[in-house]
């Protein structure tokens, strides 16, 4: 059974943080909570946790993962940001949004889009998960915790442990999590386009 830190979702104790941190830096899986749903992370690098996650999520090859980043100053170093990009996402960011861009030789190939050669970056604005980012001091891989054949995700936290617990290695628990995932934007092909909608607001980035 996994280890349960109960945070506070507003003023997140350091020394909790920092037990959260510690089981990243083993090459652990987390669940932790974001501005939109409870998610899965790990370190970028950790390969068996990313197969753990891929195992937890039945995701195939295809699946583009996503960047959590601490602020912008983050995204520069994995992503291929235009001007017009970056006006953007300091408009946007932190917030519910994942933004495709062309991912650069920074980030491992297994967490590249396999045909497009993309990366989902965001910078979640949950106080939470910005103050494991900001412990952690770079960015996480991680991917919303929406479990095969469900159509909803969980919001409970307690549920999530007693649901996979055996499977992660910690839960953050920081209060009730969001029922929507990320609005996930586009940015690969010039101009904005809303690959899904959700919790962000999508109708910014459509004509």
């Amino acid at each position: 059974m996994s280890q349960y830190f109960e945070i506070h979702p507003e003023t997140p104790q350091p020394r909790l943080v920092k037990r959260s941190v510690e089981h990243l830096r083993r090459g652990d899986v987390i669940v932790y909570p974001t501005d939109s749903t409870y998610a899965l992370g790990c370190r970028m690098g950790e390969k068996e946790a990313i197969d753990r996650i891929r195992q937890i999520r039945r995701l195939d090859d295809d699946h583009n993962f996503t960047l959590a980043c601490r602020d912008l100053s983050d995204i520069g170093t994995y992503a291929r940001v235009t001007n017009s990009d970056f006006r953007l996402l300091k408009a946007y960011t932190p917030g519910p949004y994942t933004f495709i861009l062309p991912a650069t030789r920074e980030v491992p190939r297994r967490l590249q889009h396999p045909k497009r050669k993309s990366i989902g970056i965001r910078v979640p604005g949950n106080p939470v998960a910005q103050a494991v980012l900001e412990e952690l001091g770079e960015p996480m891989m991680t991917s919303s915790l929406l479990l095969p054949d469900e159509d909803l995700p969980m919001t409970d936290p307690e549920i999530i442990r007693e649901t996979i617990g055996a499977r992660v290695d910690a839960v953050v628990a920081g209060g009730a999590g969001g029922l929507e995932p990320t609005t996930v934007v586009d940015l690969t092909g010039g101009a904005p386009a809303v690959a899904r909608r959700g919790a962000g607001d999508p109708d910014a980035f459509e004509p």
